[in-house]
């Protein structure tokens, strides 16, 4: 059974030796409680956490009780009490992990067998090597040495539309060998 905070708060404090002391704490908790309550929900979006809150608010309070020299402000004490143990709250809170239906990363894709690879670069070179002299030239170029076009035509003295021709025609070709078939 939950006992409303104010309540539970006051009984605490008149319970304690501090009642004797402070009795306008208990007398304020009565009265303010409620209010104080309504304000530490409003920080919180769960009932029982507000209520710990403003517990913890109050308990503060009341150790400061005595410093407190004007008690007609003790709402706006209390509330920045609220406030800066939420904010505390919130900074040292722990992240939590939730089980969710849906892996949330994508998978690491399987790591390729040597060997395929191997296998699809032998392939490759040997379509490549199919290539007449001028356009194996220029696909080699481009592709494996990573040459732009006009790179590709100052190393071979031609123009760049004539690599950019050639290159097309080649990997026309290229795309058109049965051996790399199976690749695409």
């Amino acid at each position: 059974m939950t006992t409303p905070v104010c309540t539970g708060a006051s009984r605490a404090v008149a319970a304690s030796a501090g009642h004797r002391r402070y009795p306008s704490f208990s007398s304020y908790v009565r009265a303010r409680g409620p209010v104080l309550l309504r304000t530490a929900r409003s920080l919180t979006a769960n009932p029982s956490d507000a209520e710990d809150l403003l517990q913890t608010a109050l308990t503060k309070t009341y150790v400061a009780w005595e410093r407190i020299e004007d008690h007609r402000a003790l709402d706006g004490y209390v509330r920045r009490a609220l406030v800066n143990t939420r904010t505390s709250q919130w900074r040292k809170r722990k992240v939590d992990e939730f089980a969710c239906e849906e892996v949330p990363e994508k998978e690491a894709a399987p790591a390729p067998d040597p060997a395929e690879q191997q296998s699809l670069h032998d392939a490759m070179w040997r379509a490549v090597l199919k290539l007449p002299d001028r356009q194996r030239a220029m696909v080699v170029l481009r592709y494996y040495e990573d040459l732009s076009e006009v790179q590709t035509a100052e190393v071979l003295g031609v123009s760049v539309g004539t690599v950019k021709s050639a290159v097309s025609r080649a990997l026309r070709k290229l795309r058109e060998d049965p051996e790399l078939t199976p690749v695409r």
